[in-house]
């Protein structure tokens, strides 16, 4: 079984669900940046009528993660991924037609359902469900390809709705999602399956495993970090431009800084797939909150140095890269197999709900304290879940679970 798992987790099936997360990330998740500065100036509305759409889709998400977990559980993650990409090519039919806020709320609630069926968490899940623990490379090839999403729709979006209208680019992003996303999730689960790998958990360790989990620390220690880890992340992403300006760099340097992210994000991927076996996950995820906590320590001395926002940007893009694939690995090592999907899913939902959150809260510090709040707040959430993940590794290791 370890032989085909690893075959699998190298073959073709793995580029096919790296290809389709891609492109699900590219339209589900990242369509509404690239597009807003087409749907301010084409529909007038306010622009926190335009943000409460992708607010919505990430609540929603949140809501359904379990759900869709406990579906993954069921045998049925290639099913959830396929409906998934049907659902939100429709969904995004209804946003290329949408002509009223109601209308545009409705889609992107749709487009929620999507992305969680669609998204990481799914695919991971079934992932880990089939490889076990040949799923964590699998997952960085995943997650490798996948980084590039926000690449393509960036200038993909700008490019088509300059040349076709921003309605246009919104269709052929429908017609991406049920001709190729959809093909591709078929495909890549009829090829894992054809392998004949068996599942590495049963019906009766999954059933009531959810309910076990909650009255673990465990569990909710899981949450906590996820939670404050994103919303660090997102706070300090979504304003990096003006945060950079505030620490003394010109507007060039912190468009430039900012952009490199998403690369750092890779990079930190490519070091994890050489170098994570040798330092085990435990001690990698300790390394990149740590790295977190640097990071923005080299964002509050960007004042004296403002070339110091560069190491903000490619450590904090390196560490949230490997956190990403980290996080399932992590979640199975801590909580167990049984059950994982279902797991996961609920652990996620404060994540997600701190991603969306991350805005308002950000925007609240900024015009309260300003960048000096807002990073003290940084470091405390980081710091704070640095602890806590030793508390929870401690806890993985006097229960006998491994914390590899």
């Amino acid at each position: 079984m370890s032989a085909r798992a690893r075959d699998v987790a190298r073959g073709p099936a793995i580029w096919m669900l790296a290809l389709a997360e891609t492109l699900a990330y590219a339209c589900f998740y990242y369509i509404f940046a690239a597009l807003i500065v087409a749907w301010q100036a084409d529909l007038g509305w306010a622009r926190t009528v335009l943000a409460a759409g992708p607010t919505l889709s990430i609540i929603i998400a949140a809501a359904l993660a379990p759900v869709m977990g406990r579906l993954v559980d069921a045998g049925r993650g290639p099913e959830v991924m396929a409906g998934g990409a049907l659902i939100g090519a429709g969904a995004l039919v209804l946003l290329a037609v949408s002509e009223t806020p109601r209308s545009y709320l409705i889609a992107w609630g749709v487009i929620g359902l999507a992305q969680a069926a669609c998204l990481y968490e799914v695919c991971f899940a079934f992932l880990i469900r089939r490889l076990g623990d040949h799923a964590r490379p699998a997952i960085t090839r995943v997650t490798l390809v996948a980084g590039f999403a926000g690449t393509i729709a960036f200038p993909a979006g700008a490019a088509m709705s300059e040349g076709i209208g921003w309605r246009s680019a919104v269709m052929v992003a429908a017609g991406v999602a049920a001709l190729i996303l959809l093909p591709l999730y078929v495909a890549a689960g009829r090829v894992i399956r054809s392998a004949g790998l068996p599942v590495i958990t049963t019906p009766e360790a999954d059933r009531g495993a959810l309910a076990r989990a909650l009255t673990r620390p465990q569990f909710y220690l899981l949450a906590a970090i996820f939670a404050a880890v994103s919303l660090n992340h997102w706070m300090v992403v979504n304003f990096a431009v003006p945060i950079f300006l505030d620490r003394g760099a010109g507007e060039a340097m912190a468009v430039l800084a900012a952009s490199t992210v998403g690369p750092a994000q890779v990079a930190g991927r490519l070091i994890l797939f050489r170098f994570e076996a040798r330092l085990g996950t435990g001690r990698t995820t300790l390394i990149c909150l740590a790295g977190m906590f640097i990071g923005t320590g080299a964002l509050w001395l960007a004042g004296l140095a403002p070339w110091l926002i560069f190491v903000f940007t490619a450590v904090q893009g390196g560490a949230i890269g490997v956190m990403t694939i980290l996080r399932p690995v992590l979640i199975a090592t801590v909580m167990g197999p049984g059950g994982y999907g279902a797991i996961a899913g609920a652990i996620q939902m404060p994540a997600l709900l701190a991603g969306a959150a991350a805005p308002l809260v950000g925007a609240v510090m900024l015009a309260g304290p300003g960048v000096p709040g807002l990073l003290v707040l940084s470091l405390v959430l980081v710091a704070g879940s640095g602890g806590l993940a030793r508390v929870v590794l401690s806890l993985a290791a006097s229960s006998g679970g491994a914390s590899r």
